[in-house]
C-alpha cells in the first residue's frame, strides 16, 4: 500500500479515537509480547535500519550529481560516479532484504500475539457461566476475538514500528536537510500546515462515512444472519413480507454505495492534494536550492539530495501528527481484550477439587436457596449492546429446597410453568452454583467436585437438544471421543435412530445442519439422547425432553429415554402421565418451594396441589371416569381435551 493511503487511513481514526487508555494497560500489554521480547528486539532494529537507508540513498544520488558536475579528472570522476552508483543499489539491495526479514519478524510475532491472545480469549469465555451467554450478544463476543485481537496485534507491530520508523526518518532527513541548506528547509516547512490542518478535517469526514458504513454494513449482516437461518427462513416464508425485506436490505446496500463513492473521491482529494503540496514544496526547493547553487552558495547535488529528502520529511511528519490516533486505537483494543478477561467467572474449581467414586450416585439436595445473578456480576455493557447494566440483585427463585434422589431411583418434578423446575434441574450439573444450601452427589458437593467428575457423573437432556452443525458422529463423539463406530452405531439403535441411519447414504457422516434443522424434531432429541447413551453418566436429568413433539415422535423418543434411564439415578421434569406414574417419588414445586412429595396415588389422595394440577389437565368433563386417573377406567369418557378419551390420558401433561 502507498504511503498516502497508509497516512488516509491513519487520518480517518482521528474522529473515533480515545482520549485515554485505563491505567495497568501497558504493562498487561507487555507481559502478552515478553516472549517475543528477542524477536521484538530484532524488528525494531531492523527497522532503524530501514529507516536509515532511507535516507542515505538521496544524499548518495546528491553526491552523484555533484561528481557529475564537478569536472577535473575525468577517470575518477566516473570512478567517484560508479562507486557511488554501487553504494545505492547496495543500499536498494540492502533495504529490500531488510524490508523481508522485517516482515518476516513482523507477521511471526503479529501472528503469534494473534493466537496467544484468542486461546487465552477463548479459554476464558468457556469457564464463564450459562448466565454470561444468555445476556451476551454472540456477534459482539466473536468480534471480541477477530477484530479487537487484530487491532491489539496491530499495537505491537504496526502501530508501534510505524512511530518509530516515521520518527526516525523525520529526525534524519530533517537534520540532513538543516546542514544541507536551513534557508531551503525551513522554506519547504512553511507549507506543511497548509497540508497537515486541512488533512485532520477531512480525517473526521472519512471517519463519519466509515462509521455510518460499518453501521449500515452490521445491518445487513444481522439482516442476512437472521432471515437466512433455518428459523428465521422459515418466519419469513410463513409471516414475512419479501418485497420489504428487499427494499428494506437494498436501501441499505445504495447507502453503502453511496457512501463509498464519497469516501473514494475524498480519499481521492486527500491523495491529490498531499501530492500537490509536495509538488509546490518541491518547486520551492528547486527555486530556492537551484539559485543557491548557481550563486555558488550550495553544490547542485544538495539540491537534489533536498528534494529528494522532502518525501522523506513530509510523509513521516503527517503520519506523526496521528501518530497518537494510531496508538490510542490500537491501545483500546487491547482494552476491549482485556475487558473480557477481566470479568470473572463466576464457577470456578477449586484448587483442592476431587473426583466422585465409582458406582452408583444418588443426589441430595440441601436448603438450596437460589437467585440468578444480576447482569453486572456477569456480563458487560458493551457485549449487551446497552448503556448501563443492571445492577439490581437477582430475585430469589428458589426458597429453601430440599430433595433427595436415592441412587438407581427416579424422581419426577411437576408444576405449573415457571415454579423453578428447570433452575433446580440446572444446578446438580452446576450449570449455576447455590446461593446457600449444597447440591450433593454421593454426600459430596458438586462445588468440591471437579469439572470433570461432575460432567462425566451428570447427563442432561432438555426440550431443545442443541446440535452443532457437522456430522452425526462427530455430534455423538462429543460426548464420548474414544467411542468406536460400533459403540456410536449401537447408541443410536438403542436411541430408536438404527433405521434413520440405515436409510441415510452417508450414513455417520451426514452432516445435520444448524442446529440438526436436517432432522426433525423427534430425529434431533434421539440423537441427543444417543449422546447422553454414548456417555454414559451415572445422573440423568430430563428437562421437558419430550415438550413440542407430535404423538408419534414422542413415542418414539419415550422408549429411546426408558432406554437411557434404566438402572440410572434420575430427575424428571415430568410432562406425560405415565412418567410421573412410573416415578419413584414425586415433588411439587410451587413458586420456588416444594409444596408436596410423594407417590401418585398417595398425592391424589391427599387431594392438594397435585391433585388440581392432575385435575385441571386430566379430569375436565370426567363425568363417569375415574377420578384418581387410573389408565383402566372407563373407555370413550372425555378428558377436557377436544377428541381425547380416558385411555389417552397418559399422553397429557400434568405439570
Amino acid at each position: 500500500m502507498d504511503r498516502p493511503m497508509v497516512m488516509l487511513r491513519g487520518v480517518a481514526r482521528a474522529a473515533d479515537a480515545p482520549t485515554s487508555v485505563k491505567k495497568g494497560t501497558i504493562p498487561r500489554i507487555w507481559a502478552f509480547a515478553r516472549p517475543y521480547r528477542g524477536w521484538l528486539l530484532a524488528f525494531l532494529l531492523l527497522t532503524v535500519v530501514s529507516a536509515t537507508v532511507g535516507v542515505l540513498t538521496p544524499v548518495l544520488a546528491g553526491r552523484v550529481v555533484n561528481a557529475i558536475v564537478a569536472g577535473g579528472n575525468v577517470s575518477a570522476a566516473a570512478g567517484t560516479v560508479i562507486g557511488l552508483a554501487g553504494g545505492i543499489a547496495a543500499l536498494a539491495v540492502l533495504e529490500a532484504v531488510v524490508g523481508l526479514v522485517s516482515r518476516w519478524f513482523s507477521s511471526r510475532i503479529g501472528e503469534g500475539l494473534i493466537v496467544d491472545l484468542r486461546r487465552v480469549v477463548f479459554e476464558h469465555v468457556q469457564r464463564m457461566p450459562v448466565a454470561f451467554f444468555t445476556r451476551t450478544r454472540t456477534g459482539a463476543l466473536v468480534s471480541r476475538l477477530n477484530n479487537d485481537v487484530i487491532g491489539a496485534q496491530s499495537a505491537i507491530t504496526s502501530t508501534l514500528a510505524a512511530v518509530l520508523s516515521n520518527a526516525i526518518q523525520l529526525a534524519l532527513a530533517l537534520g540532513v536537510m538543516i546542514s544541507l541548506a536551513w534557508q531551503v528547509t525551513l522554506l519547504a516547512l512553511l507549507l506543511l500546515p497548509v497540508f497537515v490542518l486541512p488533512a485532520r478535517r477531512m480525517g473526521r469526514t472519512i471517519a463519519d462515512l466509515r462509521r455510518e458504513s460499518a453501521d449500515l454494513n452490521a445491518g445487513m449482516s444481522t439482516q442476512m444472519t437472521e432471515r437466512f437461518s433455518a428459523p428465521g427462513a422459515t418466519l419469513v416464508k410463513l409471516f414475512g413480507r419479501p418485497d420489504e425485506e428487499v427494499r428494506e436490505f437494498g436501501a441499505r446496500a445504495e447507502r453503502v454505495r453511496d457512501i463509498g463513492v464519497r469516501t473514494a473521491m475524498v480519499s481521492r482529494v486527500f491523495v491529490t492534494t498531499l501530492s500537490l503540496v509536495s509538488a509546490l514544496a518541491q518547486a520551492l526547493v528547486y527555486g530556492l536550492g537551484g539559485y543557491l547553487a548557481v550563486t555558488g552558495a550550495i553544490e547542485p547535488g544538495t539540491v537534489v539530495t533536498l528534494a529528494l529528502l522532502l518525501t522523506r520529511l513530509y510523509t513521516p511528519m503527517t503520519a506523526l501528527a496521528n501518530a497518537r490516533v494510531d496508538v490510542m486505537t490500537a491501545l483500546v483494543s487491547f482494552e476491549r481484550v482485556f475487558e473480557v478477561l477481566d470479568l470473572k467467572p463466576m464457577i470456578t474449581e477449586r484448587p483442592d477439587a476431587r473426583g466422585l467414586p465409582d458406582g452408583p450416585v444418588d443426589v441430595r439436595v440441601r436448603d438450596v436457596r437460589f437467585g440468578y445473578p444480576s447482569a453486572d456480576r456477569v456480563s458487560l455493557a458493551s457485549l449487551e449492546d446497552v448503556a448501563v447494566l443492571d445492577a439490581r440483585s437477582g430475585v430469589e427463585v428458589l426458597h429453601g429446597v430440599d430433595l433427595e434422589v436415592g441412587a438407581g431411583r427416579l424422581v419426577a418434578l411437576v408444576g405449573s410453568s415457571g415454579a423453578g423446575k428447570s433452575t433446580l434441574a440446572s444446578l446438580v450439573p452446576r450449570l449455576y452454583d447455590v446461593d446457600s444450601g449444597a447440591v450433593e452427589l454421593s454426600g459430596v458437593d458438586v462445588r468440591d467436585l471437579t469439572f470433570a467428575a461432575v460432567r462425566g457423573a451428570v447427563g442432561v437432556v432438555t426440550q431443545d437438544g442443541h446440535l452443532f452443525h457437522d456430522t452425526i458422529r462427530a455430534n455423538l463423539s462429543y460426548a464420548a471421543p474414544d467411542a468406536t463406530d460400533a459403540e456410536i452405531v449401537d447408541a443410536l439403535r438403542r436411541a430408536r435412530l438404527g433405521d434413520l441411519i440405515d436409510a441415510l447414504p452417508d450414513g455417520l457422516e451426514t452432516v445435520v445442519g444448524e442446529r440438526g434443522y436436517r432432522l426433525s424434531g423427534g430425529e434431533r432429541q434421539r440423537l441427543t439422547i444417543a449422546r447422553l447413551l454414548l456417555a454414559r453418566p451415572r445422573v440423568v436429568i430430563l428437562d421437558e425432553a419430550t415438550a413440542h413433539l407430535d404423538s408419534e415422535s414422542e413415542a418414539a423418543v419415550q422408549a429411546a429415554l426408558a432406554e437411557a434411564l434404566e438402572g440410572r439415578t434420575a430427575i424428571v421434569i415430568a410432562h406425560r402421565l405415565s412418567t410421573v406414574r412410573a416415578a419413584d417419588q414425586i415433588a411439587v414445586l410451587e413458586h420456588g418451594r416444594i409444596v408436596e412429595r410423594g407417590t401418585h396415588d398417595e398425592l391424589l389422595a391427599a387431594d392438594g396441589r397435585y391433585a388440581t394440577l392432575y385435575r385441571t389437565q386430566f379430569a375436565a368433563g370426567d363425568a363417569g371416569g375415574d377420578d384418581t386417573g387410573d389408565a383402566g377406567g372407563e373407555q370413550g369418557v372425555e378428558c377436557g381435551i377436544p377428541g381425547c378419551t380416558a385411555r389417552h390420558r397418559e399422553e397429557h401433561l400434568v405439570g
